[in-house]
């Protein structure tokens, strides 16, 4: 079964170092656009300080996860844009069709209804309008996710929007070692690639090389193994997931704990894999229960491996609602541990 370090073999000489999640995406894009003069960045204060006084690159992002590309590489590769997202990802679009490898920043990803059109209806079909014969290599970064008591307007997960849309690939990284590998493979893609980053995950940390280095995308990582059930976990809910994994552990009873990582492609053989040893099936996804890939990948289970299921497919998910800004309510509103943990012992129980 895979892990994140099996997926690829630093070389020998390479070092590594404990980086967060925050870190290592900006670790990537510092080494592939010093690897590759047409990779581009573009968004809302990226390079901070244009046209202001002050410090130059004081910001870098309203998360800091560009903060020093501008004085290295230039405000032409560096582009600081207005607060329009359809200008950004429209520019992104036809840059990239034109030679260049954009990477635009949505600043919150729940932005998107703005510049949907650009994405969906442009980007998206490019591949398909010209015969195969167009090449759309960007990259869309943007933030998803609650818990940071940002309000309904910043805190989605929409992923599952993405996902349906053909055309579209979706990378969503639960670690800095995997954030780092999947951003690099993102941006040399000649696809159009959507890269979702969970807020709660920025400060998060793990062993990553100092060197460059690609995850391919549609293979699964298995962050717990066990035979008694299987957990598929998508994003933050990942390290939660881990969490009750490690605790049922101490009572002999082991899981698979499986992270995507991509969402389109997605690995279904390896979640087919798992359930069929285990027979047993929780799917956590932070997106609300209805259309979400908590719902595809109980379709998917129940049309190739309904045979070998022990128990009922149970979903994690958060209520059909906008995400409280109480933040009682909105603790309550994210898939927890105990939530998780509680069904892992119903399918265990059934």
């Amino acid at each position: 079964m895979n892990n994140p370090q099996q997926v690829v073999t630093p070389p020998q000489s390479g070092t590594s170092s404990i980086k967060t999640m925050r870190e290592a995406i900006n670790e990537a894009l510092h080494q592939e656009m010093e690897r590759d003069p047409t990779v581009i960045v573009m968004g809302e204060e990226v390079s901070g300080g244009a046209g202001c006084q002050g410090q130059d690159d004081a910001y870098g992002g309203v998360f800091g996860l560009t903060k020093g590309l501008m004085p290295k590489f230039g405000r032409e590769r560096v582009i600081d844009t207005p607060i329009s997202e359809s200008a950004i990802i429209g520019a992104a679009a036809g840059a990239a069709n034109t030679g260049l490898r954009p990477v635009a920043e949505l600043m919150f990803f729940d932005f998107i209804g703005v510049c949907f059109d650009q994405i969906f209806n442009q980007a998206a079909k490019f591949r398909y309008m010209f015969g195969g014969k167009a090449r759309t290599p960007m990259v869309i970064r943007g933030t998803v996710g609650a818990g940071l008591r940002a309000g309904a307007q910043h805190s989605s997960m929409l992923h599952p929007v993405v996902v349906h849309t053909p055309g579209l690939k979706v990378v969503i990284p639960s670690n800095a070692y995997d954030a780092k590998g999947l951003l690099i493979a993102a941006i040399r893609d000649d696809d159009p690639v959507i890269f979702l980053e969970h807020k709660l995950l920025y400060d998060t940390k793990c062993e990553v090389p100092d060197e460059p280095y690609v995850i391919p995308f549609g293979e699964a990582a298995f962050t717990r193994e066990g035979s008694d059930a299987t957990i598929v976990a998508i994003g933050a809910m990942v390290p939660r997931a881990n969490a009750v994994a490690d605790k049922l552990a101490q009572e002999g009873i082991h899981v698979d704990v499986i992270d995507p990582r991509t969402l389109a492609p997605l690995d279904d053989e390896a979640i087919i894999e798992s359930v069929e040893v285990s027979g047993r099936l929780v799917i956590v996804d932070e997106a609300h229960e209805r259309c979400s890939l908590a719902a595809d990948i109980s379709s998917i289970v129940a049309e190739k491996a309904f045979h070998a299921l022990r128990a009922p497919i149970r979903k994690v998910t958060a209520p059909h609602t906008p995400v409280p800004f109480s933040p009682v309510l909105e603790d309550a509103y994210m898939p927890s541990e105990d939530r998780i943990e509680q069904a892992v012992r119903d399918v265990l129980g059934a």
